[in-house]
């Protein structure tokens, strides 16, 4: 399962999995932060975010490995056909394990020493109900949702991953224990471990059915129920179940806290879908209405699912500075220290806005070899090369929106960064209802919904970033945006005019691009001797004396 992160979840990588983009790791990060504010306790905190991003990286990789197994092994308009799948139940999926996650963390962190296997006992019951009731609801609407998102013909593999919510309810709460105690280590290997099950099970799955002459999607799909149904035994071992007692909340209290939790998440989750469900509905429906066979929008989603693999990279390896973020602000406002919380809010914004310059860049500059590098289908990269330019920089805001969004959470502003998900969410639809349906069926569908998302995206991340500005009195300075813009600006007009020259050549061409853009930013003065103090406070290291004087 993907570490919980603070304000967002779950990108096409992780849609097979419980989700990353959340606010899941909150409550202990708050937890840890109400030691008393020392350097020390700050470096606790990194640490801890270091060693769950740490799994989350892991996690990431194998979730590569995982949809470039699939598309091997599926094809094309199989590939579709699994991504349309993995997308619907991850939206369920990942407000499960947010919501399970971040409150049974609340509640074991929070109890009184004595009483802390019972709160885990006690919300872990509300939680195993609850998985019960969605798991239930959602195989019996499986074939309603397939119709309205324009793919019928995925109503069977639906039905059979409605186990994987039963099976996540339960998961998640085990692993929220472990979050609560602050046994990270625990966490992250099940993190790890989770990842490596999911993509054995999920390729064998579609490998073994496919040679038995059936469906390669539906064997991945039982693959994924496989390694799910693995993983929480392994989990039970280390958190155990709790026991029966006095201690912890109430089911109507805690149900009362999830569900503002809940549908913050969900509006998360539907953001991070959104262009793609209605993609498939318009896609599905006009195939339809030409009399194509259903494999035809298969296809293109196909396209659009290898171009969101690497446009949510940005926003996936942010969240990495969000686990450091959050507890550190959540902390300095607790304590009334309104320096320190813009203090926290430049550094964090500033570290964010360099680390998406850097990889939406280079994903833009690259993008058709990005996608010929890693897909066997040439229609992947032919058609996907421009649509991925174009969501590589719109995902680049989305990373933006989402460590704003997970600053404003620490600052005790829960309601703000869930109304502008929800707005983003609004404005993503409106823009794919009003642009995608009134193109002509193919590649320019794509493109579309990527133009229409990506404005969207764009503009909320500006709302969101005004709003974080005034509450923590700061943001990142205008100067450091400028040069970021140019730096990435350079990088992408540079990597547009490099040439194919075969696979390994890409590697070495994203290092140039990489190399490229802190080049820029090391010369126009926006990266010098203070980042890699600002990297060693983080790592525990002690500076030396001298660097101190030198910096006061």
């Amino acid at each position: 399962m993907p570490s919980p992160a603070p304000s967002a979840k779950k990108p096409p990588v992780q849609e097979a999995a419980p989700a990353p983009a959340t606010n899941a790791n909150a409550p202990a990060a708050s937890g840890a932060a109400a030691a008393p504010s020392t350097p020390s306790a700050a470096r606790t905190a990194g640490r801890g975010g270091l060693a769950i991003a740490f799994a989350k990286v892991s996690f990431i990789v194998f979730g590569f490995a995982q949809q470039l197994l699939l598309e091997g092994l599926l094809g094309q308009a199989g590939y579709g056909q699994i991504s349309r799948v993995l997308a619907i139940v991850g939206v369920l999926n990942n407000v499960v394990v947010a919501t399970a996650i971040q409150g049974v963390s609340r509640a074991v962190s929070t109890a009184p020493e004595g009483h802390v296997d019972a709160a885990f006992a006690r919300t872990l019951r509300v939680h195993v109900a609850l998985a019960v009731v969605l798991s239930l609801g959602f195989a019996l609407a499986a074939g309603t949702i397939a119709t309205a998102v324009g793919a019928p013909h995925v109503a069977t593999p639906l039905r059979l991953v409605a186990a994987v919510v039963l099976l996540y309810g339960v998961y998640a709460p085990l692993v929220g224990s472990l979050n609560g105690r602050r046994r990270f280590l625990d966490q992250a290997g099940l993190d790890v471990g989770y990842g490596l099950l999911r993509t054995v099970g999920m390729g064998a799955g579609a490998f073994v059915l496919l040679r038995l002459g059936g469906s390669g999607t539906l064997g991945a799909a039982m693959g994924f129920v496989t390694a799910a149904a693995l993983i929480v035994p392994i989990a039970l071992t280390r958190s155990g179940v709790g026991h029966a007692g006095a201690g912890g909340p109430s089911a109507r209290d805690y149900l009362g806290f999830l569900g503002p939790l809940a549908l913050g998440q969900i509006a998360l989750n539907l953001l991070l879908q959104t262009d793609f469900l209605l993609l498939s509905r318009f896609a599905g429906q006009e195939a339809g209405r030409l009399g194509l066979a259903a494999s035809a929008s298969d296809d293109l989603l196909g396209i659009y699912r290898g171009v969101q693999l690497f446009s949510f990279l940005p926003y996936q390896l942010l969240m990495s500075v969000s686990f450091v973020l959050f507890p550190m602000l959540a902390r300095a406002r607790a304590e009334r220290s309104e320096p320190l919380v813009a203090e926290y809010t430049r550094a964090g914004v500033r570290i964010a806005l360099v680390v998406t310059g850097a990889v939406a860049g280079t994903i833009a500059a690259l993008a058709p070899h990005v996608l010929r590098f890693a897909y066997k289908s040439s229609a992947i990269w032919e058609h996907g090369g421009p649509v991925l330019r174009v969501l590589a920089i719109g995902m680049g805001s989305f990373a933006i929106l989402g460590i704003s969004s997970a600053a404003l959470t620490g600052l005790g502003r829960e309601r703000a960064s869930a109304a502008f998900n929800a707005l983003a969410v609004c404005l993503v639809a409106l823009g794919c209802v009003v642009v995608t349906p009134r193109l002509p069926f193919g590649p320019t569908m794509l493109l579309g919904t990527a133009i229409s998302t990506s404005i969207a995206l764009g503009l909320v991340c500006v709302v969101a970033a005004i709003a974080l500005r005034r509450e923590a009195g700061a943001f990142v300075a205008p100067l450091s945006l400028v040069r970021v813009f140019v730096a990435a600006g350079v990088t992408v007009a540079v990597g547009m005019r490099m040439p194919w020259l075969g696979k390994l050549a890409v590697l070495v061409e994203a290092h140039v691009m990489g190399a490229l853009y802190l080049a820029v930013l090391v010369v126009t003065g926006e990266i010098g001797k203070k980042d890699l103090s600002l990297v060693l406070k983080v790592l525990g290291k002690p500076e030396r004396a001298g660097d101190r004087v030198r910096r006061t």
